[in-house]
């Protein structure tokens, strides 16, 4: 997801917002060691790295009190049709529920599906290419009505309609309807707005889903917070976002974009319809601040409890927890993996070797430590598939000998691959970089040094960061101003190779605005791989194709991979029950906080 999640798989509209998320969002996934590191502390802290990947604290939360969430960022939507940052994700379950969702457990277990709406996991017939739910009873939206089948067609509906709810993840648009032949809700002719023919409600309890062709991952995509339900007389169009209509244990108080949020308990809701969220809390509030190194300040004196975006302390906050807090950090692998990628528009990295050139001749240490170092960056990235998707094999495939023999760098190979592409004295090109992401300036410049010792002479280009999709998403635009490496960064929207690769290696995700294939790889071998995936039904058959696709998309050299992301996450001492999940691509799982007093 890039979503900040981000973030995944796209529609021809979703990708673009997914890459700012991408990199907004990412957050931190299980993983790190328990290195003998504090195992407690005087204030009541847990101890570093205490909830990375298992719960910290379970027994002491208490029911009540107010939960405090901080952050430099907001979200992108609080609708859930159009919210695609990772946090927004994982936030949005206290006000909605899908008919499944992401298991509340540490770990690789909160990538499991489990059911919330739905009395169970879905009935697949017809060789994959039919899903059918049954309704929990007593689920109720804020104002005690009954949550019913058309509540959630008319929620996932609501996806098809991209010129008023542009933004979110468009996967269930794309397997439910690749033709684009339904129009959405707005314009459904339709008495009832309920035109899709693909999602059938026979009664108030029961919804089936119709695939075209079957896809592996469907049920992933269904619990997606994009497939919440909405009540077509609560739904406010484009204003949604502002005040979603609750079908969880909190609702809407008050939202000030860009300032605060405050949830409070949804009274209509009931626990015994509810398996998943335990509602600790009587209040939930986000405060907003406009600089992280205040932010940092405030959590670490204990004013806030935890980091809303979930993508680390700041350098100068990260320090000093580090010194005098490290019983209240952990540092989590993320769903992120940091890269560069090499469009093959702009000359000479249309010729494999000259792409090849870039990965052997920069220095992997140099660019881990510009990205904050092995703990604060992450392990050194030996290919494109982050440790948190199923069919990863982590460090251990390194076809480059990133983290082996050239882990500093080979001149030597370079030069070859140099000789090999037709510039054996090296050529010039320009790095692309986000403005606003100063980690990311420190990787090109850490790039750009050591290309020059093999002859490859750099520009970096310092874009705005708030017009990804419209510089770097465009491929014309890369082309004319001739962007030969774009940084940039990845997490999965859902646990697949599907859910992580699909729109940055697929042919047929190569967009004119938007885009995230930035290599513009159009490969055969890739495209059928993908194509067989979605229709292989066995995890077996899922995860040795994953692997496939991964290893095909290295042997191109379409990509130099810095890091396999890692964050120092702040834990206030009034936390209990948190854990990092790997559902949420590390980051703390939200939905089962609580607090150790109500006070």
């Amino acid at each position: 997801m890039t979503t900040q999640r981000t973030s995944g798989r796209r529609k021809q509209a979703f990708a673009a917002a997914a890459a700012v998320a991408a990199l907004l969002t990412t957050a931190a996934c299980g993983g790190g060691n328990d290195d003998g590191g504090d195992k407690g502390s005087a204030t009541g802290a847990a101890g570093f790295n205490a909830a990375n990947n298992k719960v910290a604290q379970a027994s002491l939360a208490k029911k009540g009190g107010e939960l405090k969430f901080a952050g430099a960022q907001d979200a992108d939507s609080w609708d859930t049709t159009r919210g695609y940052y990772g946090f927004m994700w994982n936030f949005a379950r206290y006000y909605s529920r899908q008919l499944v969702t992401n298991a509340a457990e540490p770990g690789k277990k909160g990538t499991e599906l489990t059911p919330d709406l739905a009395t169970g996991l879905a009935k697949v017939t017809d060789d994959g290419k039919t899903y059918t739910y049954t309704l929990r009873d007593g689920i109720t939206w804020e104002d005690g009505k009954p949550i019913t089948s058309k509540d959630v067609k008319y929620g996932i509906e609501r996806v098809w309609a991209q010129d008023v709810l542009s933004g979110g993840p468009v996967y269930v648009k794309d397997v439910l309807d690749p033709k684009g032949e339904y129009k959405g809700p707005y314009k459904d002719t339709s008495a009832d707005k309920l035109g899709l023919k693909a999602i059938d409600t026979p009664d108030d309890k029961t919804i089936v889903f119709h695939l075209p062709q079957a896809n592996a991952d469907f049920e992933e995509i269904l619990a997606l917070v994009s497939a919440s339900p909405v009540r077509q007389d609560k739904d406010t169009k484009s204003k949604y976002g502002l005040k979603p209509f609750s079908s969880g244990p909190y609702k809407f108080q008050s939202y000030s974009p860009g300032k605060d949020l405050v949830l409070v308990r949804n009274d209509k809701w009931s626990q015994a319809s509810d398996p998943i969220r335990k509602a600790y809390p009587d209040k939930i509030s986000v405060k907003f601040f406009s600089n992280a190194n205040d932010l940092d300040a405030r959590l670490l004196a204990g004013d806030y409890d935890l980091d809303i975006n979930q993508t680390g302390l700041s350098p100068q906050g990260r320090t000093t927890a580090l010194q005098e807090h490290k019983a209240n950090l952990d540092n989590p692998v993320s769903g992120y993996i940091r890269y560069a990628t090499f469009p093959q528009s702009v000359k000479p990295f249309d010729n494999e070797h000259c792409r090849k050139a870039v990965i052997y001749g920069a220095d992997h240490v140099s660019l881990q430590t510009a990205r904050g170092g092995p703990v604060a960056g992450g392990d050194i990235g030996t290919n494109m598939l982050p440790p948190t998707v199923p069919g990863s094999e982590g460090q251990s495939y390194d076809p480059y000998e990133l983290n082996g023999a050239n882990k500093n760098g080979n001149v030597a190979k370079a030069k070859e691959e140099l000789k090999a592409c037709g510039k054996p004295n090296g050529f010039k090109t320009t790095i692309a970089v986000r403005n606003n992401k100063p980690v990311e300036v420190a990787t090109a410049e850490s790039l750009q040094a050591s290309l020059k010792k093999i002859g490859i002479d750099v520009n970096i280009d310092q874009y705005d960061g708030s017009q990804t999709s419209g510089i770097i998403g465009s491929p014309s635009n890369v082309k004319k101003k001739g962007y030969g490496i774009i940084i940039m960064g990845w997490g999965a929207d859902f646990p697949s190779v599907q859910g992580f690769g699909l729109p940055l290696w697929d042919g047929k995700y190569i967009l004119e605005s938007g885009n995230n294939n930035f290599a513009l790889i159009d490969d055969k071998k890739i495209n059928g791989l993908f194509d067989t995936y979605v229709k292989t039904q066995d995890d077996a058959g899922k995860l040795a194709i994953a692997k496939d696709i991964n290893h095909a998309v290295m042997e191109g050299g379409y990509y130099l991979p810095f890091v396999f992301e890692k964050f120092v996450n702040w834990r206030g001492d009034r936390l209990a029950n948190v854990y990092t999940s790997d559902g949420y691509s590390g980051m703390y799982d939200f939905v089962n906080l609580g607090l150790k007093s109500s006070k």
